[in-house]
């Protein structure tokens, strides 16, 4: 018969009751005390987070502010899809709706031929180099104005492939006006409206290729005023100054022949012809010139007669300020015959260092 075993029966390891399971069973605290702790982390993330929120906020509005004041606005495309993204001022910039969907192509439409191709230029080798550029462009806005904007755009590429090119837009009309405008104040005689003698003097010693011809400057013709000292000396320099501004309205007819009439000095004129214009064609502009300015001037009730004497000198082996001096002299020579006459300044075609004066005869 079986022996029966006095050793204790094995038993099943003790079940983990559901409370010795449950959080914060080590601690003694009640999971409702876990679960309040929780819920006051939560709600003090919560807090932080809509304060940073806040502050986010105020810190966009505060660019934005900045951004809108100075005219600036952001903008991104992806490549190479072309997919546009602009802030709101640059919206503002050309004059869209704020959010319209954006059609690359429409946009460039904004743009002068001119300015859209050299934007595309610069653009494809920007991108193609991983670099970036700055430009100055013109664009007709949505609403047809004419604006300045200055583009600066940087690419960003990955694993050396261009994927975004982005950068920002300033509206920079008021700056472009005012520097069109400095600049025709000092290429413009701002009592007869003719150029400035900075802008005759450039003309003069410009380049070939600055004016597209062979030769920059063909002829000088310089004008001098007879008898116009007495004018300021009897009637005042207002009287003086309202005669200068009707010589230039009268010397203003040499415009469509002439590159360049300018007032060089207080009663000196001058005029620059390319070399396309014929020499006897300018002989007769000298003379038309003496004919026009020996004509009586009615100015603030006064009968005013003037005059003008005429020196030409034609850019053989003389260019610049050898061209210049020898017109000058032209014009000393015509001033010393009795005025009211052009001289030429002629190179002798017998001796090649010899120089000649040729008068040109002047009959009213």
């Amino acid at each position: 018969m079986p022996q029966v075993s006095d050793a204790p029966l094995p038993t099943r390891p003790p079940v983990e009751t559901a409370r010795s399971s449950a959080p914060g069973a080590a601690s003694g605290r009640l999971p409702g005390a876990s679960l309040a702790d929780l819920e006051a982390r939560v709600a003090a993330q919560a807090v932080l987070i809509d304060e940073l929120r806040s502050e986010l906020s105020h810190t966009q509005k505060i660019f934005d502010r900045a951004s809108n004041a100075a005219q600036i606005g952001m903008w991104e495309c992806e490549l190479p899809g072309c997919s546009l993204k602009w802030t709101d001022a640059v919206y503002d910039l050309f004059e869209l709706p704020r959010g319209t969907s954006l059609d690359r192509e429409i946009i460039l439409d904004l743009y002068p031929e001119a300015t859209r191709i050299e934007l595309e230029r610069i653009r494809s080798k920007a991108i193609d180099a991983g670099t970036g550029f700055v430009l100055d462009a013109e664009i007709d806005t949505a609403l047809g104005r004419r604006r300045w904007i200055r583009i600066t755009a940087s690419v960003e590429c990955v694993d050396g492939r261009p994927v975004r090119i982005f950068g920002m837009k300033q509206d920079i009309t008021a700056e472009k006006n005012a520097t069109l405008a400095l600049r025709r104040m000092a290429d413009c005689d701002s009592l007869t409206g003719l150029a400035s003698r900075g802008r005759f003097q450039a003309q003069m010693t410009a380049s070939p290729s600055e004016t597209g011809e062979t030769s920059p400057v063909g002829a000088v013709m310089l004008i001098d005023l007879d008898r116009f000292k007495p004018v300021n000396d009897l009637f005042g320099h207002l009287v003086g100054d309202l005669c200068l501004q009707e010589v230039g309205r009268r010397l203003a007819c040499l415009g469509p022949r002439s590159h360049c009439v300018a007032r060089i000095g207080g009663d000196e004129f001058a005029a620059l012809f390319g070399p396309q214009t014929p020499r006897a064609v300018i002989e007769r502009l000298g003379q038309a010139v003496v004919r026009m300015l020996r004509r009586p001037m009615r100015v603030a009730g006064h009968r005013i007669d003037l005059g003008a004497s005429v020196g030409i000198a034609f850019a053989g082996r003389s260019t610049g300020d050898a061209l210049y001096g020898e017109a000058d002299a032209a014009l000393y020579a015509a001033k010393a015959a009795g005025r009211g006459l052009v001289r030429v300044f002629a190179e002798d075609k017998h001796s090649a260092p010899r120089r000649q004066l040729a008068e040109v005869s002047f009959h009213g």
